[in-house]
């Protein structure tokens, strides 16, 4: 008996002088990426803790390449919270009254780096605690798509395909049928889970709309399909048509080429006529000059006549000389012929002619 009671009052003795502690077990908490985190750390006192109350919470990055750094300090009656840049104004105590024991913390807007390990601290001398919290930070799926990879057509095969733009690992799919029996058609049973489902010998009983839901541990996502299964199109009218156009389009293009380019080759062609004249061209005789060519002429004729010739041009009206050029021709004052004296003519060479006189009718005198 008298042990059994030192035994009890020894063990009294050690919980009432067990000072400072923590309660909150160490864990793990997983939070979705954006969201707010709850980080607990409460702490009772014992009557020997007398010093003054100071609480830390310190992080370890994820890689264990940086040192712990601290995120948030009370000490003094003051709370300091500017010590860690990624956190500032992002992480605070939970409690107004820290001397309640309660030196829990909020980290809102969660992001991938805030992801690592937590240590609360709390000392009051001589008393001293604390406490880990793994904190991990996911991605929930988002932006999820669903698509059809190939010809939509009866006795083809296709993929209906299910991806999320992001989301943390593992995801978890789930395909389900939302028209007409709301049944997966059996060959696809086996792939209900799966992010693609494989379709062989496609038939119109595949038409229809179908959802696929994502889901990892922080939340989900979900898209919808709409499947259609016509018969297979007319190919080769697909294709003649598509030849036809291609060789319309050719034809149109050459037309277009040969318009312009034979365009460009007339007015080339109209500009080298309008630039070649030649400025070492004499101008054309004028018409009083062929008058006076045709008089001269027949003045010489007559000049050359002898008695024995004169027959054939007895009766040589003067009316003869083209009138059209006697009409035309300007009004110029006539010169005077220069006179010779006779000796001149003579060692000149000139022979003396007797002209003879006429007529107005022209009958020789």
């Amino acid at each position: 008996m008298e042990l059994l009671l030192g035994l009890v009052l020894l063990c009294g003795v050690a919980d009432f002088t067990r000072g400072l502690s923590i309660t909150t077990p160490e864990q793990t908490i997983e939070k979705a990426k954006g969201e707010t985190a709850y980080l607990p750390c409460k702490f009772t006192l014992s009557q020997e803790d007398q010093g003054p109350l100071d609480i830390e919470w310190l992080l370890s990055p994820s890689d264990n390449q940086q040192v712990d750094q601290v995120i948030i300090l009370y000490s003094g009656d003051k709370i300091y919270d500017d010590y860690y840049q990624d956190l500032k104004g992002r992480v605070h105590f939970t409690s107004s009254d820290l001397k309640s024991g309660d030196a829990s913390i909020n980290i809102t807007n969660l992001q991938l780096s805030d992801i690592g390990t937590y240590q609360c601290k709390v000392k009051k001398a001589p008393g001293v605690a604390n406490k880990k919290v793994l904190l991990t930070v996911l991605v929930k799926p988002s932006g999820t798509r669903c698509f059809v990879d190939g010809s939509e057509e009866i006795g083809n095969d296709f993929k209906l395909k299910c991806e999320p733009k992001e989301g943390s690992l593992p995801l978890r799919y789930e395909w389900q049928k939302l028209s007409d029996s709301q049944k997966m058609p059996t060959p696809w049973l086996a792939e209900m889970t799966s992010p693609v489902i494989s379709v062989k010998n496609a038939t119109s009983e595949y038409s229809g709309t179908y959802s696929c839901t994502v889901q990892n541990r922080v939340g989900s996502d979900q898209c919808l399909l709409r499947l259609d299964v016509v018969p297979p199109t007319n190919r080769a009218g697909t294709i003649a048509g598509a030849v036809i156009g291609t060789l319309l389009a050719l034809l149109l293009i050459s037309i277009i080429i040969f318009c312009c380019h034979k365009k460009r080759r007339e007015e080339k062609y109209e500009k080298e006529v309008h630039h070649d004249i030649r400025e070492d061209v004499p101008p054309p005789k004028s018409r009083t000059s062929t008058a006076r060519s045709y008089i001269g002429s027949n003045h010489s004729s007559l000049g050359s006549m002898s008695p024995s010739n004169m027959e054939g041009y007895s009766k040589t009206p003067y009316n003869q000389v083209p009138s059209e050029d006697f009409d035309r021709a300007p009004q110029s004052p006539t010169l005077a012929p220069a006179k010779v004296a006779v000796p001149n003519l003579s060692r000149m060479g000139a022979i003396p002619v007797m002209i003879p006189a006429q007529s107005k009718d022209g009958s020789i005198v």
